[in-house]
């Protein structure tokens, strides 16, 4: 399965020289950190991905960090959790496999499919921060 996934979704942006410094909203997500959810919402082309990316890098590396670019084909709930589940594998390689194997299977209730996932992810130590871009 993890094959037929476009390996380019899990990537953050590369940030790019000539960008506009934005100390202060780096700052109001750093003090986000321990929140369960931070929402960053604009417009297209208002630099959200690049945000969310320089924070990433300028973060120490006590998290683990996954990403994830959404896209259309992503509406469907197999695409969108099976894409979610292999981002959080390129940061924590050993959860989400029990996950993956139900999504295989016909007809599994959601709930079914992501209680092993969330499971997992409760019994780590440490954070896991999964952007959904």
């Amino acid at each position: 399965m993890a094959s037929q996934l476009l390996h380019t979704k899990f990537y953050a942006p590369k940030p790019r020289g000539g960008r506009v410094a934005r100390p202060g909203l780096i700052e109001r997500l750093r003090r986000g950190d321990h929140a369960r959810l931070t929402l960053v919402s604009a417009p297209a082309g208002f630099g959200k991905s690049t945000l969310l990316a320089e924070w990433l890098a300028a973060e120490p590396g006590g998290s683990a960090t996954a990403w994830l670019s959404l896209d259309p084909s992503d509406d469907h709930p197999g695409s969108f959790w099976t894409h979610v589940v292999a981002a959080l594998q390129t940061a924590i390689p050993e959860v989400g496999a029990s996950s993956l194997a139900l999504l295989a299977s016909p007809d599994q209730a959601i709930e079914v499919v992501l209680a092993p996932l969330i499971n997992e992810l409760d019994a780590r130590s440490a954070a896991v921060m999964l952007v959904l871009d």
